[in-house]
């Protein structure tokens, strides 16, 4: 009894932001990727610290938080610690059939907005049971998520997939041409790559996204005339809609009106480009017993693709259809 009453009294959750604060270097920065209070990340670790009786982190004004020696092993025994408990969650799933515990998904900023919170919404109704945390990325961006396994799964595009992460893909999408309402290719069936290499582009300079924006040129053995360059979707249409440019994307809004509501259009681009396919993106090896959160979303092994529950790929056809021209079945 004597020795049960020594043990240290803490819990998962302490842990999970005392990894948090370590990954992070700083109680802010991991306030923002657990969507927590900083106060209750602070009140967490002084705990921890308070029951382990050794110091965690020393504290640096100007630098933030530096781990300790002993708060570095810690930090690794506690990553065990979670892992192990995520494991006994999926076991008792497994035994009750019931779909439950953390979801952590990332989604490609360029279309984040249509997709994710419907894919989302019917999930969780669903599966209530599940807790989903979302987080909108570049491309780049996602691929060093997964690594760092700060999200599960990323919704995206395949691109420049690396070798150690694995693609799913859901359907496939084609480039089109967007234009103020106004502009005099507005009304075209569709548009030429060399027709386009001539006005001045608004491109949408993300990393990796931009690459495959220029490539359609370089195909074609065309060069585009970069006029603007904007990071940002919404402000990315304004700036069509105002005539400083066109813009190329794969996937529109319903609405063929910019954010500060001028008419756009969307011509097809013609000819033999490339289409992007979206899908759904994990770890290489990354096991989910069923009815794990990502079972559910990720097919099975030879299983076909209709099935009694909707998937993936049928909610987010069903996001984007409006949205874009048509999209193919993968």
């Amino acid at each position: 009894m004597d020795k049960e009453k020594s043990l240290p009294r803490f819990t998962l959750r302490q842990l999970e932001y005392l990894v948090a604060v370590g990954e992070t270097g700083s109680i802010a920065r991991a306030s923002e990727r657990l969507n927590v209070s900083s106060p209750s990340i602070s009140s967490a670790i002084s705990h921890l610290e308070e029951e382990l009786g050794i110091s965690l982190f020393v504290r640096q004004h100007a630098q933030g938080l530096s781990i300790t020696q002993g708060g570095r092993k810690v930090i690794d025994q506690a990553r065990h610690v979670l892992k192990e408990a995520a494991t006994i969650a999926d076991i008792a799933s497994d035994v009750s059939g019931t779909v439950r515990g953390p979801l952590a998904v990332g989604c490609l900023v360029t279309f984040a907005q249509l997709v994710l919170p419907r894919m989302r919404a019917g999930y969780e109704a669903t599966y209530p049971d599940v807790r989903i945390n979302q987080t909108e990325l570049n491309q780049a961006e996602i691929f060093s998520a997964l690594r760092r396994a700060d999200i599960d799964i990323a919704l995206t595009y395949d691109l420049d997939i690396p070798t150690d992460l694995h693609f799913t893909g859901l359907m496939r999408l084609r480039p089109f041409a967007l234009l103020a309402a106004a502009h005099y290719y507005a009304d075209k069936d569709e548009i030429g790559i060399e027709d386009l290499a001539a006005l001045p582009m608004v491109l949408l300079d993300l990393p990796i996204s931009t690459d495959y924006f220029l490539s359609l040129f370089e195909t074609a053995k065309h060069r585009p005339h970069i006029a603007e360059r904007t990071r940002d979707m919404a402000v990315m249409r304004s700036m069509v809609g105002n005539g400083f440019g066109y813009s190329i994307a794969n996937v529109r809004p319903r609405s063929n009106v910019s954010p500060d509501g001028l008419p756009l259009a969307c011509v097809p681009i013609a000819g033999p480009v490339r289409p992007l396919r979206m899908g759904l993106l994990t770890r290489k090896g990354r096991k989910s017993p069923e009815p794990s959160p990502l079972s559910w979303i990720l097919p099975a092994p030879r299983s076909p693709r209709a099935r009694l529950r909707p998937s993936a790929g049928s909610r987010c056809r069903d996001a984007v259809t409006g949205h874009t021209g048509p999209a193919d079945r993968l």
